[in-house]
């Protein structure tokens, strides 16, 4: 055994020079690994094998070698040092190598994952797994089975920005439907955190929509989260239910929502009294659903909302008056008024001096150089989807699986042509 070892560690170091050598070498690493020659060693004996080599001059050796040595448990003291074995590879790593065994490479990044959180480190793995989504595809635009669980540890590490970084990107493919699922789900509790309720929106009413046999954990709560994220935003529920839902699916989903649907019509009467009694009669649901943070959003948007309302009406008004029919203080109307000018949701100055506040228009002109390049990135991003539609529908169009399937509908649809004309009499 260590003599069959110490060879394959020869062999790796031999042919991971030339380009030409590493589809043998991974022949033969795929020979070693159906004999059992990786996974029969012990955890020591490998880490000394991965001693002998360097993750950027020996990737794919190395890759199949740390696979083995992260299989098996450990203590809390070894899966620190593990941590940051796996961390270096992922960044030394060279991607051409790591894409000939995929399936490995997001195996070791998992378990990566997996002792950060045994550790309660879930920042550690943030770095690593973003790079690891970087060398897995040279290009962007699918999702990997990566990306949920990125986007999970920057939720637990609340690095919102860094997971944001990735939402921007377009997408248009995913491994599994599941994939897909979990990087909507987190993917719009990570813009929930950056307060991009636009964005939220659009990637969990993906998860409530996606065709699914069976509805799904994941898909009940994205529509709770989906409920309040339209009340802040919109300041009503928007209706966002596949067509092909059942009358028992729907039935299933408002007992396990009914709260929430409930929270939705007492938005709409615009109490704040009323909204602010029923949170708190109903705050050990929202809190056991870990949605009590966004619930209190929807309240202050209430406010906001109501405080929005009166520019549409008023031209000058005191904050005792802001106050008087938003059903708060004059202070507390005060910190709502910044707040959303501040945000940009009201155009406004405030005289300090005798409490008085002033609305203004908007005063974008839509000419600013600003303005410009959102519209053209906005009209690019467009272009580009347009065409991704286009070279999908050409694939399919030329699929033989796909022209089988309508030759055989075609087949059995019912033509008048293959029967008697019906015969009429006087």
């Amino acid at each position: 055994m260590v003599e069959a070892l110490e060879s394959l560690v020869t062999q790796i170091q031999g042919l991971s020079s030339r380009d030409e050598d590493i589809a043998q070498l991974h022949k033969r690493l795929r020979e070693a690994e159906g004999k059992g020659l990786l996974s029969h060693s012990s955890s020591s004996r490998l880490d000394s094998l991965l001693k002998q080599l360097h993750p950027s001059q020996h990737s794919l050796g190395y890759l199949y070698i740390l696979e083995a040595f992260t299989s098996s448990s450990t203590s809390k003291d070894q899966a620190r040092g593990r941590v940051s074995t796996v961390a270096a590879f992922i960044d030394l790593c060279v991607a051409e190598q790591i894409r000939l065994v995929p399936d490995k490479f997001i195996s070791v990044c998992r378990r990566l994952k997996d002792e950060v959180l045994s550790l309660k480190t879930p920042i550690r793995g943030v770095g690593p797994l973003r790079t690891a989504i970087r060398k897995l595809h040279s290009s962007s635009g699918r999702i990997t089975s990566l990306h949920s669980d990125f986007l999970m540890l920057c939720l637990l590490a609340k690095c919102y920005k860094i997971g944001y970084s990735i939402l921007e990107e377009n997408i248009f493919e995913a491994d599994q439907p599941r994939d897909l699922y979990l990087y909507c789900y987190y993917g719009g509790m990570i813009c929930i955190g950056q307060k991009c309720y636009g964005k939220a929106i659009e990637l969990l009413s993906n998860v409530i929509t996606a065709p699914s046999a069976a509805m799904s954990a994941i898909s009940i709560e994205a529509r709770k989260k989906y409920i309040l994220v339209s009340l802040i935003l919109n300041g009503q529920l928007l209706k966002c239910l596949p067509k092909s839902e059942s009358g028992m699916t729907v039935r299933r989903v408002k007992s396990l929502c009914q709260h929430y649907l409930d929270l939705g019509e007492v938005y709409s009467t615009g109490q704040i009294f009323e909204l602010e009694s029923f949170v708190e009669a109903n705050r050990q649901k929202f809190e056991s659903e870990n949605n009590l943070g966004l619930v209190k959003q929807v309240i202050s948007s209430l406010y906001k909302r109501n405080i929005h309302r009166l520019t549409q009406t008023y031209l000058t008004l005191s904050l005792q008056d802001i106050a008087n029919r938003v059903s708060t203080t004059p202070r507390e109307a005060e910190m709502h008024v910044l707040q959303m000018i501040q945000d940009g949701e009201i155009f406004a100055t405030i005289n300090q001096k005798d409490g008085m506040v002033n609305f203004h228009e908007d005063p974008e002109q839509y000419k600013s150089c600003k303005m410009i390049e959102h519209i053209d990135s906005s009209i690019q991003r467009v272009m580009a989807l347009s065409k991704k539609l286009s070279d999908v529908d050409d694939f399919i169009s030329c699929d033989t699986a796909y022209l089988a399937k309508v030759e055989r509908n075609r087949r059995h649809q019912f033509d008048f042509d293959d029967y008697d004309q019906p015969q009429f009499f006087m």
